[in-house]
């Protein structure tokens, strides 16, 4: 039998041969047709090569970029570009763009000489093509726009220096929702031809596959209308390949077999699923150019599998002549589309919020992470100061400078990052990062003031070296320079610094150990000063969170605050004198705590804002005239966080906000009012629970109400999650309308429960009327308009007529399912155990006539963004006074910036160019007086210096803005692209007068013919 079997196979295998030989089939070396071409009557399929590689989430972006930490994903960013480089340089034909550039320089500086010729030949050819180019892709939604900018210029000065390359195309596949400020600002204004992302509401895409209007032309902001518009492509799915056409090595997709001797021969299937393929989404998109994004998260870490397959599909599928397939770029595929002379569809407003279902938006990390969010912001605003103070001084390549800081700021602002939706250890080494760049900051910024405020006849190194102290946790009222304890003649100077163009009188606040201290300026006399108790819940927050975080506990000294106005000049600083009078009483503030209910409702506040607490709680008053008063009640609730349910098993997560109804917060027990009453201004302490209390300040001479906060720990033991909200209340008739920021820029009017792009339906009536707000909210009627700004990022709302809510604080006991794999429950460890992570932050409201809030949105919240910089350092009798520069200016003696006006940007390059950025704060129709085309004089900003060239850039200052303009596409679009808009014109080189138009922000590298400092100090020419 097994013989007869044996015979038979070999019968069997002899009939095969005879046939592969009679039908000449052979089994041998295929050169793949790859070249590239575009055919005009056909289909053709653009497959771009890509890899997204998150600069952090689940690992940290060192853990990703070496490898390691494999158990929890197993992605070596080392490795992609490693092997992508090797098959590019395989085939001259295959291309590959890369976005991130903190990893590609963490790459690039451990290449040889050698292999840089190699890369920068690909880099040359369009081979290897940077798209986008910041340090991360970052999130649309959280941060700040001018993070946004310095992000991206990181980026784009690195691949300039390098490769002498200029990105050309926008590239934010992954962020959860877009921002009408990505669009036009960190788009067009970039000089990018396009811009592409993945994520937008499904109701959203639904619509938008049916109708081809997946691409668009995107008018981001009002005011600089179709000047700034930008083609903008959404991808009809993921920003993944169609099912079936992934390589990574592990991947299920069934690869094409090429080779007649081996089983599983398919060439002709593959085809006929590619073009089935290409027919499919061509159906979805206006005209013959369709894009494939060949790739996904961290893929190409073994190149060749990728390309092996997407060879052979070219070759085939071109051989078999019914589409066309090329390897191609984000940039190919912008002039196919614009060579096509297509008419296309307008955008307005922006892409939030975004949903993926009906029960998931992705509302809920507007607010999550709410402290590791303020750390962003206020080391953002400390960055911009240092690096004024860092040109001021004059860049050192020896002492410490900002570099490390900016590193660290980018790769913050990545969309799992400032977001909030990383893992906890990541969120640490985030801030650890930070943390690392402060400190270096911190030393250049007090030698900058050392150097700054020494006299003239002292200003060389050796003389200018006082050592400054700051205070980085005044926000807990922990200051060990301002709390020690004056020794008879010894006093304790503080160095004032603003960093905006335009003078400030403002309140300082710090904590002392001794309530018999005096405030004096530089030249004697004493100042109005106030001083309040520190309160029991600041003490304990303050002790906890030390030892929590330095490892140590502070000394008891502190028990007090002292306030005091200080008056400082722009870009500048002013010097005051704190002293122990030992005198007791001194400045001490009129004071009286009422425990218990309260007897008789309590009112401070003076002129036209009156804050009235009663048993029903806090209300704000703002008499606008003798007929006109609004009242705005205020109240703290919670949402719980659904848990999901049997129909649907979403939750309230890092990313989502799903809430499960809502519960009031009430006063425990007692009510307990503080109320501190002073020459500066009035504050209530209050204390609702054991883990929710408030201080609202009114100052003497202001129209708003100041609020600082502290929420948390969040009690879990119920088993619910909670996402904490406060609440304003009015009688204000707003019609369903409110308008939130757009990255602290552009305001965009909202409509509850309604979308301008499609008809909402509404599965979630809270969660979806949440929108990102980095600057603030208002809402207005006829008589009426209520403003309230923040000071971090925050979601919030308008869910009933005349009324705004803040999310503030949340703690998620659920994972929502959206791939972070992590309970969003943020904890501090004390000795005695870990507890849920306590916020404090402040929020600030005020009540103007309908289009006045304009001019206190955009004026005061650069000061919550740039708040003054103190410094300190002691001194015997008067010798530091005496010895030193009191005062001081950068500008022109009695000039100062426009109030419509920003200086984003003043830092000293390392080839000695210095980038300045001058942005017009309001936007077109916004303030009567404001929203006009203004002026700034570079003489009188720069004073003392010779300004020998101005060159205008693009935003991210790597190419000049008429070469700029003169490459920008300009697409056709459907009906009226609007009004032409007026910008500032080109700087003339005499005069040095810029101008700037409603919301513009306009870029210069300048030039000196010398480096003589503020303080008159000669340097070398540049």
């Amino acid at each position: 039998m097994a013989v007869k079997c044996f015979h038979s196979f070999a019968l069997h295998l002899l009939l095969v041969t005879i046939v592969i030989v009679i039908g000449g089939v052979n089994s041998e070396y295929i050169e793949y047709n790859t070249t590239p071409r575009i055919v005009p009557e056909k289909i053709n399929v653009h497959l771009v090569p890509h890899s997204h590689d998150d600069v952090g989430w689940l690992k940290t972006v060192d853990q990703y970029y070496v490898g390691a930490n494999n158990s929890i994903r197993g992605a070596c960013v080392e490795n992609v570009i490693e092997s992508v480089i090797a098959s590019l340089l395989d085939d001259q034909n295959r291309k590959f763009i890369y976005v991130e550039m903190a990893f590609f320089e963490r790459w690039w500086r451990q290449q040889s000489n050698a292999k840089k010729v190699k890369v920068k030949k690909l880099v040359d050819s369009g081979q290897l093509e940077f798209i986008n180019g910041g340090m991360c892709m970052h999130d649309e939604a959280t941060p700040h726009y001018i993070d946004m900018i310095d992000q991206t210029t990181l980026g784009h000065q690195f691949i300039k220096r390098e490769f002498g390359q200029v990105p050309r195309v926008g590239w934010q596949i992954d962020p959860f929702g877009h921002s009408a400020v990505q669009a036009y600002l960190l788009g067009a204004e970039l000089g990018f031809d396009s811009l592409f992302f993945a994520r937008i509401d499904y109701q959203d895409r639904a619509k938008r596959l049916r109708e081809k209007t997946l691409e668009v032309i995107w008018q981001g902001s009002k005011s600089l209308g179709s000047s700034s518009q930008i083609f903008t492509g959404v991808f009809p799915r993921h920003y993944d390949p169609p099912d079936g056409f992934t390589f990574e090595i592990n991947d299920v997709s069934p690869p094409i077999q090429d080779d007649p001797l081996l089983f599983d021969y398919n060439v002709q299937e593959r085809v006929n699923d590619f073009v089935a393929a290409a027919l499919t989404q061509v159906n979805v998109t206006r005209t013959n150019h369709i894009m494939w994004l060949m790739g996904t998260d961290f893929r190409y870490q073994y190149a060749y599998s990728w390309y092996r397959q997407m060879d052979k599909f070219i070759h085939y599928v071109n051989k078999d002549g019914r589409v066309n397939v090329l390897y191609s770029t984000p940039s190919i595929y912008t002039d196919a589309k614009y060579a096509a002379n297509e008419s296309w569809p307008l955008k307005t407003d922006d892409f939030f919020p975004y949903a993926d279902k009906p029960n998931a938006y992705w509302t809920g990390y507007f607010t999550s992470r709410p402290a590791f969010k303020k750390y962003v912001r206020d080391l953002s605003g400390y960055y911009l100061a240092a690096r004024q103070l860092e040109f001021l001084r004059g860049r050192s390549s020896s002492g410490p400078t900002t570099d490390m800081l900016a590193d660290a700021l980018a790769i913050a602002q990545h969309h799992d990052a400032v977001s909030g939706t990383q893992r906890q250890h990541v969120a640490a080494d985030y801030a650890l990062r930070l943390s690392m760049g402060y400190l270096q900051a911190e030393k250049l910024v007090a030698s900058s003031l050392s150097f700054l405020s020494a006299s003239k006849s002292s200003t060389d190194e050796k003389n200018s070296d006082t050592k400054f102290e700051q205070c980085p946790l005044l926000n807990i009222s922990y200051c060990p320079a301002s709390e020690a304890r004056l020794s008879s003649g010894k006093s304790l100077v503080v160095v004032v610094y603003n960093s905006l163009g335009w003078k400030r009188e403002e309140v300082v606040r710090v904590p002392v150990s001794s309530e018999n201290v005096i405030v004096k300026d530089a030249s004697g006399k004493e100042l109005v000063s106030q001083i309040l108790p520190l309160s029991d819940i600041t003490l304990r927050i303050r002790k906890e969170h030390v030892k929590a975080y330095l490892g140590r506990s502070p000394k008891d000294t502190a028990k007090h605050v002292l306030a005091f106005t200080a008056s400082v000049p722009p870009l500048g600083f002013s010097t005051y004198v704190i002293s122990d009078t030992g005198r007791t009483g001194r400045g001490l503030s009129a004071s009286y705590v009422t425990s218990g209910s309260l007897n008789q409702d309590v009112e401070v506040g003076q002129g036209n804002l009156k804050l009235l607490y009663s048993e029903e709680g806090v209300k704000m008053t703002r008499y606008l005239s003798t007929k006109n008063q609004v009242t705005a009640e205020q109240t703290y609730a919670y949402y719980i966080g659904s848990n999901g349910t049997d129909k649907d098993p979403q939750a309230s997560g890092a990313y989502v906000f799903r809430p499960d109804g809502a519960r009031p917060i009430k006063s425990e027990g007692q009510a307990q009012l503080t109320v501190v009453r002073g020459p500066l201004f009035d504050e209530v302490h209050q204390e609702f629970n054991s883990w929710i209390s408030q201080i609202t300040r009114v100052y003497k001479g202001k129209d708003h109400a100041e609020i600082e906060f502290t929420v948390g720990p969040i009690p879990a033991d119920d088993g619910n999650s909670k996402e904490v909200i406060t609440k304003f209340t009015t009688t204000m008739k707003t019609n369903g309308t409110f308008y939130t920021d757009s990255n602290g820029r552009d305001f965009i009017k909202r409509i509850r429960d309604f979308r301008s792009d499609w008809d909402l339906q509404v599965y979630q009536p809270v969660a979806g009327n949440y929108y990102p707000i980095n600057l603030g909210i208002y809402m207005q009627d006829k008589t009426s308009e209520l403003s309230v700004l923040v000071d971090r990022a925050v979601g919030g709302s308008s869910l009933e007529d005349g009324q705004i809510e803040l999310m503030l604080h949340r703690r998620m006991l659920h994972d929502d399912i959206r791939g972070v794999g992590e309970i969003l429950n943020e904890t501090v460890c004390l000795p005695d155990g870990c507890k849920g992570l306590t916020i404090k932050g402040k929020f600030y409201v005020q009540i103007d006539k309908p289009g006045d809030g304009a001019r206190w949105r955009r004026t005061f919240g650069q000061e919550i963004y740039s708040p003054l910089l103190l410094a300190f350092t002691e001194q015997e009798g008067d010798h530091w006074i005496n010895s030193h520069k009191t005062i001081f200016s950068a500008l022109e003696s009695s000039y100062a910036l426009p109030n419509n006006v920003a200086l984003l940007t003043l830092q000293e390059l390392e080839n000695g160019e210095v980038l300045l950025r001058l942005a017009h704060l309001f936007e077109a129709g916004e303030d009567s007086e404001y929203s006009v085309m203004t002026k700034v004089e570079l003489k009188k900003l720069f004073n003392n210096r010779k300004i020998r060239k101005v060159i205008e850039t693009s935003l991210s200052g790597n190419q000049e803005k008429a070469e700029m303009e003169k490459r920008r596409l300009v697409w056709k679009v459907e009906g009226s692209a609007g009004e032409e808009v007026k910008r500032g014109e080109a700087v003339d080189e005499e005069e040095l007068v810029v101008e700037l138009a409603p919301m513009e922000i306009r870029t210069f590298l300048i030039r000196f013919d010398d480096h003589i400092d503020m303080v008159g100090e000669e340097r070398a020419a540049t």
